[in-house]
């Protein structure tokens, strides 16, 4: 598992600004910087207490070739946007299991920095946490496992000869297992650790805790030992593990694929079309049962000003962190999605008019409460929101929408930083029409009972 190595909007605009490691925050700077640090200072120590064999190396290079034949393998099916899942474990685990520790440092080098570069660009300074994040997760578990072996995790720091050969019985499997298992669950918590800090917590819905990541952590843990027994037995046999390590990492990219066709790659959201297929859905449903609910429309007040002023990586974060911000305020049956540029938008199954207003006002507070420096300064982010309900203002989705996108003009065109319902109920020809279209000029009714307009002037950016 690796941290996202492709940027939010400069790789799809092809824009590649120099020392882009510049503009990200103190606390992922100083977390890489210390990696690269331990990974070149653990190979100086590692080198002088590692005695050279042509076995130990005739094997790293035969697993290094797998690994390459399997990233060529899914080369042309590309990778999701995110925290991505891959069975390159499968040829990690041998390296941490049958050379000595100093090979799991240097085993990262050639797959992530020549061998994953023809599968997708990435910033430089992903592709180098990724690799050391996998080389000190690697060295840790081949010390543990070699240390065990010699009775001493000093010496394990050079390897052990007979420890390879443990693989054959079933302690040695344990024993591998529980390394491997420790291998895993370090490399999770630094990604963790490194989207934390970096203030992108990759909401590509795939978290390292998620049933499906362990799923896949567990598949991959049992490949790789299969391959380490077989490599063990006889570096001849890798070529039959080869097909079906391909056969899942390709299973495993389709439906990564699958899942990444569905969101939004900025924010993690559920994209415009999977977001109104379900929403169809939902009010169809609630149409039969004689239910209730609501769409809300939610547009980031002078976003191409934040993004003219601080440059797009930025925008991004604004985008990022008001998908993030309106999700921890939802149910989890709500239904929230990027319906393009700087727009949002909720449906609320089971919500009248009165519910939808609390809810659009509590979404449009708690953005408003968020900040995002740019060199330490603050920004203020503020949004304006259209309310629509269904048998008050639409009895399908493309009346609601109209309906919504109605109010939210009426709210940007009254002092943004606001909630507002439509004017009246719009007449429809089937399509969704532009903002300006059934505008009532001077009108003022039709804001929701409790949302006051701006309180502070410093509210919209500036």
């Amino acid at each position: 598992m690796s941290i996202s190595e492709q940027p939010a909007a400069d790789q799809a605009s092809g824009e590649r600004p120099g020392w882009p490691i510049l503009q990200q925050p103190r606390g992922f700077v100083a977390c890489l910087g210390s990696l690269v640090f331990a990974v070149l200072f653990l190979v100086g120590a590692t080198a002088a207490l590692t005695t050279p064999a042509t076995t130990d190396m005739v094997t790293f290079v035969a697993l290094m070739l797998c690994a390459a034949v399997s990233v060529e393998g899914v080369r042309r099916l590309g990778q999701p946007r995110g925290i991505s899942h891959d069975l390159l474990g499968a040829w990690w685990f041998p390296v941490v299991l049958l050379l000595p520790p100093i090979y799991a440092l240097l085993a990262p080098l050639p797959v992530f920095v020549l061998l994953q570069t023809r599968v997708r660009w990435a910033w430089v300074h992903r592709r180098v946490f990724n690799a050391c994040s996998v080389a000190l997760c690697g060295f840790l578990a081949s010390v543990l496992w070699h240390g065990v072996h010699a009775g001493d995790p000093i010496a394990g720091l050079g390897g052990t000869s007979d420890a390879s050969s443990s693989l054959l019985s079933v302690d040695g499997v344990v024993l591998a297992v529980l390394c491997c298992m420790a291998f895993t669950g370090l490399n999770a918590a630094m990604i963790a650790f490194a989207a934390r800090v970096s203030d992108r917590p990759e909401r590509g819905r795939s978290t390292a805790l998620d049933r499906e990541a362990i799923m896949v952590d567990a598949v991959e843990l049992c490949v790789g030992i299969t391959v380490a027994i077989l490599a063990q037995v006889s570096l001849l046999l890798l070529a039959i593990a080869i097909p079906p390590t391909l056969l899942l990492q390709r299973s495993l990219l389709y439906q990564q694929l699958q899942i990444a066709a569905r969101t939004d790659p900025k924010t993690g959201l559920l994209n415009a079309p999977t977001w109104e297929q379900a929403a169809v859905k939902e009010i169809s449903r609630a149409r039969s049962t004689q239910g209730r609910a609501a769409v809300l429309i939610l547009d980031i007040d002078h976003f191409k000003r934040v993004n003219d002023s601080y440059g797009h990586l930025f925008g991004d974060q604004v985008l990022l962190g008001v998908a993030t911000t309106i999700g921890q305020e939802l149910r989890q049956s709500d239904l929230l999605g990027r319906f393009g540029g700087e727009e949002f938008v909720v449906l609320l199954p089971g919500s009248d008019i009165e519910e939808a207003g609390r809810a659009a006002e509590r979404l449009r507070a708690r953005v408003g409460d968020l900040e995002i420096a740019v060199d330490d300064v603050p920004v203020a982010i503020t949004v304006s929101v259209g309310v629509a309900v269904a048998g008050d203002h639409g009895n399908d989705l493309v009346e609601l929408l109209t309906a919504a996108d109605l109010a939210l003009y009426r709210a940007k065109e009254t002092g943004r930083n606001r909630v507002c319902l439509p004017a009246g109920r719009p007449g429809l020809g089937g399509h969704i029409p532009g903002p300006r279209e059934g505008h009532l000029p001077g009108s003022t009714e039709g804001h929701l009972p409790g949302s006051a307009p701006a309180q502070r002037p410093s509210g919209d950016i500036t």
